[in-house]
């Protein structure tokens, strides 16, 4: 089934399923993925050599659709799911002890995956606009999947939560493994496509048509809004 005719894979281009967006507000949590600091605020490097110019020049791209787009949608959202007592959630990667040992594998990788965030790193932290409440539950993962490496799975089924709507970043990376582990235990999923970012829109537009119409739908933030009023 289809709820629109964007990011349509090979698979679905002949399908003439379509469906309404339809969301039961009791059974639905907001799930904020990684949005931190290490991620998606800007580094500040002094004197920065030729090459790290370059890099930023590299990325500029990115951090721009995150302050323009990514995180209002997410504040949108985020105003709107607490506003009607909704339930919000969050994921990060953080690890538990200072060595790393217990990270995966692919966070122990060499080059831009490998990531060691050690308690009190202020790096690990959500972003100040997107900041937990003290009663919104944050789960720390040392996995891309935020169900394989934390207790969310029991955690939703406990809570009567049958529907998750997924934000953050990055999409083709910790997002898509979110969204392929909840798809794989039954929990309907609605990817919000202007409240998630992958490091280039080739990769999103890529990585989002091959998520949509299998492990979930993609949708914007407008239209999740919409059908839930």
């Amino acid at each position: 089934m289809k709820v629109n005719d964007r990011h349509v894979s090979f698979y679905y281009e002949n399908d003439d399923d379509y469906g309404k967006i339809e969301i039961d507000p009791k059974k639905t949590a907001l799930l904020i993925i990684d949005m931190q600091h290490v991620f998606i605020t800007r580094p500040v490097i002094e004197n920065p050599t030729e090459a790290q110019k370059k890099e930023a020049e590299r990325w500029e791209q990115f951090y721009k659709a995150i302050d323009e787009t990514v995180v209002p949608n997410n504040k949108k959202l985020l105003d709107y799911f607490r506003a009607h007592e909704m339930d919000v959630m969050f994921a990060k990667i953080q690890c538990r002890q200072k060595s790393g040992r217990e990270r995966s594998l692919d966070q122990k990788a060499t080059g831009y995956n490998e990531l060691l965030l050690v308690p009190g790193d202020p790096l690990a932290d959500i972003v100040p606009e997107l900041a937990p409440l003290p009663d919104e539950i944050v789960f720390a993962k040392t996995t891309d999947s935020a169900l394989t490496g934390t207790n969310l799975r029991l955690t939703l089924f406990n809570m009567g939560i049958d529907t998750v709507v997924v934000t953050g970043v990055l999409t083709d990376q910790c997002v898509s493994g979110t969204v392929r582990s909840l798809a794989d235990e039954s929990f309907k999923v609605w990817l919000i496509e202007d409240a998630c970012r992958a490091a280039t829109e080739k990769i999103q537009e890529n990585e989002l048509e091959i998520l949509n119409n299998i492990y979930c739908h993609v949708i914007t933030t407008d239209e999740l809004l919409e059908a839930l009023n």
